[in-house]
């Protein structure tokens, strides 16, 4: 009975408890999915990390001075770092390559050899058509390969006149990705709230170098100054020294200083083509862009000049429409309200729904709902409850207070001043909505201009930014291309040289894509807005190309007729003195008032010049008068009426501004 078998023995030690798996779940900071994922916030390559820095550090800076109503200054450089002085910062030491084969850009003997028989050819050839008198062309210059050792560096540094930064608050503010002042619902020029995060990311993979913060707020005595990097891990920031230093001029505002890896060749037009629509969309800002090189001649300086000291309205955060939301989003708002019942929750968290609503909403909802019930005692299945009736219920649209367009007059004047064009129209839309979100839809078309190709040329804006990739499926794009007839309203689409501009500014973006470059087209509210828009900036232009061709036929008819004065002149005066020297021999007798005139002639009173000048004066009155008749006619002699908008009186300006599409006019108290 001691003995086991060992069948028996086998079984028993199957029976064993095994040890407990450990768990192999993983989770990934917010800091350490972007860097990941750098190419979701338009980090895809060196080119373009170089020029969605600067776009970020842009368009932060002038949030930043609008926020405070300040006419935003903004500084940015590039300065191209060699690789010597990139490993001096690093603390390295420049080495000679000892094995040569080693390194990808390595050349070896056959291949050097294919190269220079090849250049050889291409010689040869060249002289043989130079020979024969043909075009010669310039030969390419030999691309070596670029290893990863020579990659490119830049230090970008970006100054503004803004708000600036609490000293407190600037680690968290740079160190923390998913952390800022911009969340909430309102219009802001971000497209994911990391604005210069993600550039201390990618500066953090390419150089590991941190990033620089100088600020300072107004009435501040001393400047703020952080050096830090982000722990990508852990997602807070590593702080290498946070200081406060003296403030001696009465300066505000902030100064980001980032080293990155880039690529300036690439992106150059890029970047320089961004600064313009910038400029375009915000002439009250003045823009100062360097690129400093050791070579002098790829050295840039560009200053984009203040036209206007106007500045649009600043949005405002706003509440969220009931068609608008989903079950996450209530459940989040009834976890963070401080109202304590439903009747109240309803009225205070939500626009457009006043009491008398609220109370017929909570009627509708069931006999389990009450006015005085605790919104925290909601269930879930209340919640869904609420949720179903928000999507089937009518609710007024919501308004489009809490935006801020550029306006139409600073779109014109950015228009003006950047193209030149020959003749330009804007438009301003209405607030209009989709999906419970305001939005509003500005444009502007422009004929000729300075640095314009001819056909359409195409500048969008979301949220007043330029947007410069995947246009080809914007709404913009496919509505200037496919829906807009140009020919009805005097314009040749493939020869004339067209500039059309249209910005959509909202509470939400509907962007598409990863990279949030352009806006769908499956949304007929937009899309609908936007064909409008252009419209009715081609139907101001098509009064203007009118009377432009009625300017030019009457040119060219009164240049026709003038013309022929001289010939007319000469013959009709032959024959009144033939005339006058028949009646003066009795030969032929005229009439009383053909005998005045004719005594006239034979004592040259009327000579040629004298006809030629009547001849002339005629040709000025009939010309005048079919002008006159044509303009008529066609419904063009009244001037389009422009309407003049009053903008509200704060109670810290001196002044009251009357705003028109074309001018402003300012009182002064």
């Amino acid at each position: 009975m001691d003995s086991e078998s060992p069948a028996e023995t086998k079984k028993g030690k199957s029976k064993a408890p095994k040890k407990a798996k450990e768990s192999i779940l993983k989770q990934k900071s917010p800091a350490e999915f972007f860097a990941e994922n750098k190419n979701i916030a338009g980090f895809d390559n060196p080119g373009k990390c170089l020029y969605t820095t600067v776009r970020e550090l842009v368009e932060n800076a002038l949030d930043s001075a609008e926020s405070i109503s300040e006419l935003p200054v903004v500084e940015i450089t590039i300065e191209e770092i060699g690789r010597s002085k990139f490993n001096s910062m690093m603390g390295l030491v420049d080495r000679e390559r000892v094995d040569a084969e080693l390194y990808d850009d390595y050349e070896t003997a056959k291949a050097r050899e294919r190269r220079l028989a090849k250049e050889a050819k291409v010689q040869e050839t060249q002289a043989k058509n130079a020979a024969l008198g043909k075009k010669v062309k310039e030969p390419a210059s030999a691309k070596g390969i670029k290893g990863r050792g020579e990659a490119s560096f830049y230090r970008v540094t970006c100054k503004d006149n803004g708000r600036g930064m609490a000293h407190d608050d600037i680690p968290n503010m740079f160190g923390r990705v998913l952390s800022g002042t911009k969340y909430g619902l309102k219009q802001t020029r971000g497209k994911f709230g990391l604005g210069a995060k993600m550039a201390l990311i990618w500066s953090k993979m390419s150089t590991g170098l941190p990033i620089e913060i100088l600020s300072s707020m107004r009435g501040q005595n001393y400047k703020s100054f952080c050096r830090l990097d982000i722990d990508i891990h852990r997602n807070i920031p590593h702080i290498h020294l946070h200081e406060k230093r003296d403030n001696q001029d009465p300066w505000h505002g902030a100064e980001i200083q980032v080293v990155i890896e880039g690529n300036w060749t690439t992106y150059r037009s890029k970047i320089l083509h961004y600064m313009r629509q910038m400029a375009v969309i915000t002439p009250y800002a003045q823009f100062l862009f360097k690129f400093i090189s050791d070579a002098s001649d790829k050295s840039v300086t560009i200053r984009f000049a203040r036209r206007t000291d106007v500045l649009p309205p600043v949005p405002v955060e706003t509440k969220h429409h009931p068609s608008s939301v989903d079950l996450l989003l209530i459940k989040r708002l009834i976890a963070e309200t401080s109202k304590q019942n439903l009747l109240q929750f309803l009225q205070h968290e939500f626009v457009n729904i006043r009491k008398s609503l609220a109370e017929r909403l909570i009627g509708e909802m069931g006999p389990e709902f009450s006015p005085k019930m605790a919104v925290k005692s909601l269930t879930d299945q209340q919640i869904v409850r609420i949720h179903q009736l928000f999507r089937q219920a009518k609710f007024d649209d919501p308004s489009g207070d809490c935006l801020s367009p550029a306006g139409e007059y600073n779109l014109r004047l950015g228009i003006i001043k950047e193209l030149h064009p020959d003749m330009v129209a804007t438009y301003s839309g209405s607030a209009q909505v989709f999906e419970g979100h305001p939005f509003i839809v500005e444009a502007g078309v422009s004929v000729g201009g300075k640095d314009v190709k001819q056909g359409l040329n195409i500048f969008r804006f979301a949220n007043r930014i330029p947007l410069l990739f995947e246009q080809g499926g914007d709404v913009v794009t496919r509505t200037a291309l496919k829906r807009i007839n140009w020919g009805s309203y005097k314009i040749n689409q493939t020869q004339d040289k067209i500039g059309v501009f249209v910005s959509i500014v909202s509470t939400k973006i509907p962007f598409k894509g990863t990279g949030k470059e352009y806006i769908g087209d499956d949304i007929t509210e937009i899309a609908t807005a936007v064909k409008s828009a252009i419209q009715q900036c081609c139907i101001q232009l098509k009064s203007k190309i009118v009377k432009k061709m009625q300017a030019r036929e009457q040119q060219e008819r009164k240049r026709n007729l003038s013309k022929y004065i001289p010939d007319a002149t000469n013959a009709v005066y032959d024959v009144l003195k033939e005339m006058a020297k028949s009646h003066s021999s009795k030969r032929k007798r005229f009439e009383d008032e053909d005998t005045d005139i004719l005594r006239k002639v034979s004592a040259q009173l009327i000579t040629k010049e004298t006809l030629k000048e009547k001849l002339a004066q005629h040709v000025e009155k009939v010309d005048y008068e079919m002008a006159l008749e044509y303009a008529t006619q066609s419904g063009v002699s009244e001037e389009p009426r422009e309407d003049i908008y009053l903008q509200l009186l704060d109670a810290n300006a001196n002044f009251l501004d009357f705003h028109s599409p074309i001018f402003v006019f300012r009182l002064f108290q």
